[in-house]
C-alpha cells in the first residue's frame, strides 16, 4: 500500500505562536500520537503523495449516495483533497492504487447530534461527576479521544450540539482538527446552548450552593438575541435551544410537556440566529416544545418523541429537517425505567409511532445519535438499525447519513455523495449496506479530504 496518502503521525503542534492552551495542546498531541501510531500497522506513518499527482480506490463495489443500488467494481480517482473521476474498473490505471477490491465504498458518514464532550449522563450523579468534578481541560482531552473514534468509525462529519458545561471547548478541538493537531471528522458546533432560568438545573443542592450549569441561560427576548450574539461571536455555526421539559404521557396516547421559551423568546432566537446566517437547532421531545419550535421556524427539531400532524405538514413546507436520535432514547429509558420513571418506555412507544408518521409525511430526515449521552463505548451505527427497525429501508437510512446530513448542514456542494468535485470523504464496508445496515457497524476503510486514517476494523 505504498503511496497511501495518509494523516500526518508525527504529533507536531501547529498552534498560533501566542496560544494560551500550550501545556494542554502538547498534553493532547501527546496522547493522540501514541493512540494513533497504534492504531493501524498497515498503514505507513507520513507517507504522502505529490498533491499534483492522483491516487486511485479500487472499489469491489460502489453507492454513491444518489443510485437505488450498488455498483459493481468501480475505480475512485482522488487528487488531493477531492474527487476527480469515477468510473467502471475495467482495467487498473497507472499510479498509486489502494486496492478495496473486496470492500463496498460509499460516502462518509455524517452524524447530526453528537456531544463529544459527554461522557454518557444516563444518572444525575454521571452529570454531577462531569460537570463539578471533572476540569475543562480534562473534558477536552477526553473529547479529542472522542472525535478520534467517530473517525474511526466512519463520521466523517459530526454536528456537535453543545459542551454541557465546558463553555466553548468544541470550538477549540473543531480548529484543532481543521489545524491538523488532531485527527476528527469535520465539525459543526453549537457551544453552550440555551435555556431558560431555572429549567435545566443540577439537582439537590441547597438554594445558597451555587453550582454549575449545562446550559447558558437567556430570559425574555432582548436577552436571548444577546446569548445568540455572544455565541456566535466565539464560533457557535448552530445556536441549540432547549425548548421543553417535564414529560407525561395523555390519556389519548400523546406526549406533553412543560414548554420553557414562550413563543416570543424563540423566534427572537430563531430572527437573530438566521440574520446572522446561522441556524438553530431546538431540543423538543413532545407536543408544546414541537410546535412553539416550527411556528418559531427552527432549522431541526431534535429527538421529536411526539410531533402532532398539523405540525408535520409545517415542518415539511419550511423545511425543517428531524433528527430523531432513536437509539439514545431506548438506552436511557432502560436506566430511568429502573430508577422508577417508567415514562421513558412509553415515550420510546410513541417516538416509533412519530418516526412511522413522519417518514410518511415526508419529513426531511437527517441521522443523528445523540453519542457522548450513551457511552461512548457503543459505535453510534447502532443507530441505523433502529431506523430500519422504526420503517425505514437501509437506503432510506444511509441516504439519511449521506445526503440529508449534508443538506441539513449546508453542505451539500462538498458533501454527502460521490462526484466528481466533491471532498474525497469515502468509507468502505465488506459487503453490501443496502442489503443489511448492521455492516455500517464495521467500517474498515477511512478517507476524509483525500487522507487515510485509521479505521476502527483494519482493512482485510
Amino acid at each position: 500500500m505504498q503511496g497511501i496518502h495518509t494523516a500526518s503521525e508525527t504529533g507536531i503542534l501547529r498552534l498560533p505562536a501566542d496560544s494560551g492552551r500550550a501545556a494542554l495542546a502538547a498534553l493532547i498531541c501527546l496522547i493522540v500520537t501514541c493512540m494513533h501510531g497504534a492504531a493501524r500497522a498497515d498503514v505507513p506513518a507520513g507517507d504522502t503523495h505529490d498533491a499534483a499527482s492522483s491516487i486511485w480506490l479500487r472499489c469491489g463495489a460502489l453507492w454513491d449516495g444518489r443510485a437505488v443500488k450498488t455498483a459493481g467494481p468501480t475505480l475512485v480517482e482522488v487528487r488531493a483533497e477531492r474527487i476527480v473521476s469515477i468510473r467502471p474498473a475495467t482495467a487498473l490505471p497507472d499510479g498509486k492504487v489502494i486496492d478495496l477490491s473486496g470492500l463496498t465504498c460509499m460516502p462518509g458518514l455524517i452524524d447530526s447530534h453528537t456531544h463529544v464532550l459527554l461522557q454518557g449522563d444516563i444518572t444525575a450523579a454521571d452529570y454531577d461527576e462531569q460537570l463539578l468534578k471533572q476540569s475543562p481541560e480534562y473534558r477536552t482531552i477526553l473529547a479529542t479521544v472522542n472525535a478520534r473514534r467517530m473517525l474511526s468509525w466512519g463520521f466523517t462529519t459530526i454536528r456537535d450540539l453543545e459542551t454541557e458545561g465546558a463553555g466553548y471547548a468544541d470550538v477549540d478541538v473543531k480548529h484543532a482538527i481543521e489545524r491538523g493537531v488532531i485527527p476528527g471528522p469535520r465539525m459543526q458546533v453549537a457551544t453552550r446552548s440555551m435555556d431558560v432560568t431555572g429549567a435545566y438545573p443540577l439537582v439537590g443542592y441547597a438554594p445558597n450552593v451555587v453550582v454549575p450549569k449545562g446550559v447558558q441561560e437567556a430570559d425574555g427576548a432582548d436577552d436571548a438575541r444577546r446569548v445568540v450574539r455572544e455565541q456566535i461571536y466565539h464560533g457557535a455555526d448552530w445556536i441549540k435551544v432547549y425548548s421543553d421539559r417535564s414529560y407525561q404521557v395523555q390519556p389519548d396516547g400523546t406526549l406533553d410537556d412543560i414548554p420553557t421559551f414562550t413563543l416570543d423568546e424563540l423566534r427572537a432566537i430563531v430572527d437573530e440566529a438566521h440574520r446572522q446566517r446561522h441556524k438553530v437547532a431546538s431540543h423538543a421531545m413532545a407536543r408544546q416544545g414541537v410546535h412553539n419550535s416550527v411556528e418559531a421556524g427552527v432549522d431541526s427539531i431534535e429527538h421529536g418523541n411526539y410531533i402532532a400532524d398539523e405540525d408535520m405538514r409545517m415542518m415539511v413546507q419550511k423545511g425543517i429537517f428531524y433528527v430523531p436520535t432513536i437509539y439514545v432514547g431506548e438506552y436511557v429509558a432502560e436506566g430511568r425505567a429502573k430508577a422508577g420513571a417508567p415514562v421513558w418506555k412509553q415515550m420510546g412507544e410513541i417516538h416509533e409511532k412519530t418516526f412511522r408518521r413522519a417518514l410518511k409525511a415526508g419529513v426531511k430526515i437527517a441521522f443523528g445519535t445523540d453519542i457522548g449521552g450513551f457511552d461512548w463505548q457503543i459505535n453510534p451505527a447502532h443507530e441505523f438499525g433502529w431506523m430500519v427497525k422504526f420503517g425505514m429501508t437501509p437506503e432510506q437510512a444511509l441516504r439519511s447519513a449521506t445526503v440529508g446530513g449534508a443538506e441539513l448542514l449546508g453542505w451539500s456542494d462538498r458533501l454527502g455523495t460521490l462526484e466528481a468535485g466533491k471532498l474525497a470523504d469515502i468509507v468502505a464496508v465488506r459487503g453490501d449496506p443496502l442489503g443489511d445496515v448492521s455492516r455500517l457497524e464495521h467500517v474498515r476503510f477511512v478517507m476524509k479530504g483525500g487522507i487515510v486514517y485509521p479505521s476502527a476494523e483494519p482493512t482485510p
